[in-house]
């Protein structure tokens, strides 16, 4: 009984999501729950009691609800801004399966090894991110920092944390609100190749750069 619940209450918001004639803020609000619905509800199983299943998946609905991110018209026209300020540099733009916007800022764009100062040919592509950043209020910016395996810990840890503000301290500069921004520093623990050729450690050293409008804040504009 308790896996049925798990399982239709997840289906069902899924199948929500994907409605044709729901708009890109409903369908948002929609993938939300079902992310919501389908912890709230293991969370209630795992608690050992049918009830507790269904009044989990119900809670987690709600609030997943209020986290799902809508994929807009603004986000759309950003992407495109970003692809084409980005054109032959290597930054790899996309939207993830959550709705957000990701830049992936390899480091021979973004930081020289070792530092945490902003390349010159950098600031022209954040200049035109923070454009969009100042049209689209209602959104909110997640950046990462990571290294390669280079060195220690006691190192990389700061050092990617540093770049990481070092973009959000740039893009402040740009008129993009201060609270609109959480930053992180990931270190080398997070790497997208083997650190076994100096190309591979080019790759893991980048900056990812995430920006999400929440359904909830495009629905009150």
């Amino acid at each position: 009984m308790r896996n049925k619940i798990i399982v239709s209450s997840i289906l069902v918001a899924f199948s929500l999501g994907g409605c044709a004639n729901m708009t890109e803020t409903q369908k948002g609000t929609a993938k939300g729950a079902a992310i919501g619905a389908g912890a709230g509800a293991v969370v209630g199983a795992i608690a050992g009691k049918g009830k507790g299943a269904a009044i989990g998946a119900a809670v987690g609905g709600a609030a997943g609800a209020v986290a799902g991110n809508v994929w807009s018209k603004r986000q759309e026209e950003q992407k495109k801004q970003m692809e084409e300020a980005t054109a032959g540099t290597g930054v790899a733009v996309t939207q993830t399966a959550d709705n957000r916007l990701k830049l992936d800022i390899p480091s021979d764009i973004s930081f020289a090894v070792g530092r945490a100062d902003i390349n010159p040919n950098f600031r022209a592509i954040l200049n035109t991110f923070a454009n969009g950043l100042v049209s689209n209020p209602s959104s909110n910016v997640t950046i990462i920092g990571h290294t390669d395996s280079t060195g220690t810990d006691a190192i990389n840890n700061p050092l990617s944390l540093n770049r990481a503000a070092s973009v959000r301290d740039y893009l402040t500069t740009r008129g993009v609100a201060l609270n609109r921004f959480t930053i992180d520093g990931r270190g080398s623990r997070e790497p997208i190749a083997a650190n076994d050729t100096a190309a591979n450690k080019a790759k893991n050293r980048r900056v990812e750069i995430y920006v999400a409008e929440p359904a909830q804040a495009s629905q009150g504009n």
